[in-house]
């Protein structure tokens, strides 16, 4: 058995989610090894080089271009591998391109690591979780998606505008899917512990519902708008692995809306979904209950079976 270095982690795709992934990591001082693997030996060389040259402005950290041998002491292992999202195709869309790139990959991380966390990243999250967690056998609290990290983030930002008030004292959850049928967790909605609605009259705002429905539709459309605009989103996503990263190597038990396999909570089971997660150095070690009203609890359901469906026609 080999020990784990609890500073090295491996980045499996050197897409633009890999590549921004790997040098935001650079720049937090986590590691101090990280080792690139793509299916082009020649692109996750190249990344390196580009990121290692910045290492004069950062800590110290060896970052290289590996092969699956070299994750074998890894303790974090980011899976983004999987083909892109064209513009005008929905995250659903990519599910059996990436399925199969998944069954190529994830045996192949199984094979020389057994006792590392697996962090995916790439898209559709919650059904390439699902199959992550059952290509690999690895225990569901070691195979964990980025989930909606991010969309979480993005519904923080725009409340933070619309309040005029730091992203960082808003607490805001979007559950469920990371994609279409997500749902905005409005029920626990606080800044600094004021309920949502209290602190928007404070602030001089009264049309809750109206607000409500076009930052949620905001925030779910962000990542098509991004697309369309760029061709692509990595800066905020990577940003979140780099978040993740930290509450997994420092043991913060930071609560996170990681995707895991849910075994029952809120009637949902036997699917990968977001729900805020209590995550440290063993992965997700407890899922949060946070408080949702009738419409909120259907939703899930609802996102909880879109995805049941999907896995249904590919796994």
């Amino acid at each position: 058995m080999v020990e784990l270095n609890s500073r090295k982690a491996a980045i499996v795709g050197c897409g633009f989610v890999g590549s921004a992934s790997a040098f935001a990591l650079m720049q937090s001082g986590l590691f101090s090894e990280i080792v690139l693997i793509d299916v082009s030996k020649q692109k996750a060389q190249g990344e390196a080089l580009d990121i290692s040259h910045g290492l004069p402005f950062a800590k110290p950290v060896q970052i290289y271009a590996g092969d699956y041998a070299d994750i074998s002491d890894a303790s974090v292992i980011i899976v983004t591998a999987g083909a892109g999202q064209k513009p005008g195709e929905t995250r659903l869309d990519l599910v059996k391109k990436n399925i199969g790139i998944f069954k190529s990959v994830i045996p192949e991380i199984a094979k020389y690591n057994k006792d590392g966390i697996m962090l995916i990243v790439a898209n559709p999250v919650d059904v390439l979780t699902y199959a992550a967690a059952k290509l690999s056998g690895f225990p569901s609290n070691r195979v964990f998606g980025s989930g909606t990290v991010l969309d979480s983030a993005r519904l923080k930002y725009l409340l933070g505008e619309h309040l005029g008030v730091d992203p960082r004292s808003v607490h805001a959850f979007i559950i469920g899917e990371h994609g279409d049928s997500e749902i905005a967790a409005w029920s626990s909605v606080n800044v600094s512990g004021v309920p949502l609605s209290d602190f928007c009259e404070m602030r001089g705002h009264y049309n809750h519902n109206k607000a409500m429905n076009e930052i949620a539709d905001s925030v779910k459309n962000s990542a098509y708008e991004i697309i369309e605009k760029k061709g692509a989103t990595y800066y905020g996503i990577a940003m979140s692995v780099k978040r993740i990263c930290e509450a997994i190597v420092r043991d913060e038990k930071s609560v996170l809306p990681v995707s895991s396999v849910q075994k029952g909570n809120y009637g949902i089971s036997d699917v990968a979904l977001s729900m805020p997660a209590i995550v440290g150095k063993h992965g997700v070690e407890a899922l949060v209950p946070i408080e949702l009203n009738e419409s909120e609890s259907e939703s899930l359901k609802k996102s909880a079976d879109t995805l049941k469906k999907v896995l249904s026609e590919v796994i």
